[in-house]
């Protein structure tokens, strides 16, 4: 017997798919009746990422020939069922406020100060803002000058520091040649969200040739932690696929957390269930978080939570703070656990 979310992955109608599937406590379609849910990792975009419809949980990291100019990411299919397909043009902003509303998501976004402010003014009290100190995107290297980076969380609002994603430039987050950002964000007691693991089928002989896989190893976070012991951690997509090192971190270090954003849709479900499996199991439940990494497909995030919330190896304790308490600790925000 298929579980519910095999279902949904295998369902005909998308939409049938989730009205069936859905838990019971997040079918309760108002949003005074759904309980509230933290999204720890969303991109600030307007309009599509590069891209097209998006088959969840069925990646295929086919094998490549290097006599060709073939660029594929694992996850970009054209038949699957059911299909997340990206929102008409100009209309994603507008269609997330309305996913966040349905859903009752906060969700911390990371960009730069004016794509952060579009998603603020779209959707009121419902963003929390994150920036990083990397300039041009993933990939580049360019460098946001501390004293602005200072200015945007003690004067601009900014909450959060990240997306980090030194693993695309090749580099350790242990690289003393950024260590500067961190000590700031240890001084001003600002909470690190930092890309490890996952990348994407073949982006370093792709798309992205400075990408290292071994850059994501959680286990580098080591000696960036022993200099900055109040630094709080959290490690994007869990260090996926390194479960041991994770979970020899986590063990070490109890300042950090982990969330499941981009892994939670971009592999296999029993691969995913069995990572989020294993890090429960471990011990290391109150240190979980629901993300997405949502990108260009409203419909993620919806899909995304119901991966969670059907998940039979976890208890409804569990799913509620994996969806919300953990990431109101983490960060620190004045509101009661959510049951």
């Amino acid at each position: 017997m298929l579980s519910c979310i095999e279902q949904s992955v295998r369902s005909i109608a998308y939409g049938l798919a989730f009205g069936l599937c859905i838990a019971p406590s997040f079918a309760q379609n108002t949003s005074t009746a759904v309980a509230p849910v933290i999204d720890v990792h969303v991109h600030a975009m307007d309009e599509s990422f590069p891209g097209g419809p998006m088959c969840p949980n069925e990646a295929r990291f086919l094998a490549s020939d290097p006599a060709t100019k073939e660029a594929t990411n694992g996850w970009n299919q054209e038949e699957c069922t059911p299909k997340l397909s990206p929102a008409a043009k100009g209309e994603y902003l507008k269609s997330m406020a309305a996913e966040m509303e349905r859903l009752n998501v906060t969700a911390v976004v990371f960009g730069d100060e004016k794509s952060v402010q579009k998603w603020k003014d779209a959707m009121p009290g419902r963003v929390i803002p994150g920036t990083s100190f990397t300039s041009g995107g993933m990939g580049g290297n360019g460098r946001v000058p501390l004293d602005e980076l200072r200015d945007d969380f003690t004067k601009k609002g900014f909450k959060v520091m990240g997306e980090i994603g030194l693993q695309y430039e090749g580099l350790s987050p242990s690289d003393m040649s950024v260590d500067q950002y961190f000590a700031l964000a240890e001084q001003l007691d600002v909470p690190v969200a930092i890309h490890m693991g996952t990348g994407g089928s073949g982006r370093a002989n792709i798309a992205m040739p400075k990408f290292r896989g071994s850059a994501g190893n959680p286990l580098l976070l080591e000696e960036l932690l022993a200099r900055h012991p109040k630094l709080r951690v959290q490690v994007m997509h869990a260090g996926y696929p390194m479960i041991d090192n994770m979970l020899t971190l986590l063990q070490a270090s109890s300042h950090v957390y982990v969330d499941v954003a981009g892994l939670i849709w971009s592999y296999p479900i029993k691969e995913v269930n069995h990572y989020i499996q294993r890090l429960v199991e471990a011990g290391f439940e109150d240190r979980v978080m629901f993300g997405t990494d949502q990108l260009q497909w409203p419909k993620l995030m919806s899909y995304s939570i119901s991966i969670i919330q059907n998940a039979e190896y976890l208890t409804p304790e569990q799913k509620r703070d994996i969806l919300y308490n953990n990431a109101a600790r983490f960060l620190r925000l004045d509101a009661p656990k959510a049951r």
